[in-house]
């Protein structure tokens, strides 16, 4: 794109998570109809996952991790 013209190396961003949310509030969850898979971080009180964003495989799921500052969860 053009407003990324000139950029050396790849630029860290990190998201700020909802307030008094941390890495061990990151919740998957899957769509019993289409079989989508979203990723968030869970509202114990309400049950709904904030800033969620749809993921499609386990790069995606340490992308969001790696957005917010986070270390990903190792995979065995």
């Amino acid at each position: 794109m053009w407003f990324k013209h000139g950029k050396k190396g790849k630029e860290k961003s990190s998201l700020t998570p909802p307030e008094g949310m941390t890495a061990a509030d990151i919740a998957t969850q899957s769509s019993i109809c289409t079989g989508e898979t979203m990723i968030g971080f869970l509202d114990s009180k309400t049950g709904r996952l904030l800033q969620a964003v749809v993921v499609r495989n386990d790069t995606d799921i340490a992308a969001f991790y790696q957005a917010y500052g986070y270390e990903p969860p190792c995979r065995n």
